[in-house]
């Protein structure tokens, strides 16, 4: 059987999983912030960066292909939400706030690829994250 085929499943479980995590965490964050900046996503995507880092540098090349199925595609694709930050940004610019919509445009990319390049380097000196 294909390899891609057996792995669905897992991608299936990941993303599920990670869009209940995705749910609650971006609501539980705007619920702190009472802000019209979607820090719920901004915090969702770096956090998710964070780990997308750490899992990368754990399994590249050397873990089981179900695990890196279940975490990378399935449970960090279905976590993470650049299209809620688009719309977001979007939304941001046609209310009239095109300061907010700049600071995240330039906030999620910066702080995701640090998150991510953070998690990896946790990852490589084995310090649980």
């Amino acid at each position: 059987m294909n390899n891609t085929w057996t792995q669905l499943p897992w991608v299936a479980l990941g993303s599920a999983l990670g869009g209940l995590a995705r749910f609650h965490v971006g609501g539980w964050v705007t619920r702190l912030s009472a802000s019209a900046f979607p820090w719920g996503t901004l915090a969702v995507n770096v956090s998710g960066g964070l780990a997308a880092g750490m899992a990368w540098a754990l399994l590249a090349d050397t873990g089981p292909r179900a695990l890196e199925a279940l975490l990378l595609s399935g449970l960090l694709g279905g976590y993470t939400t650049v299209s809620s930050f688009s719309l977001q940004t979007l939304t941001l610019l046609r209310q009239g706030h095109p300061l907010q919509a700049l600071g995240n445009l330039t906030a999620s990319p910066l702080l995701c690829l640090g998150a991510a390049a953070l998690g990896y380097w946790l990852a490589g000196l084995g310090i649980p994250a």
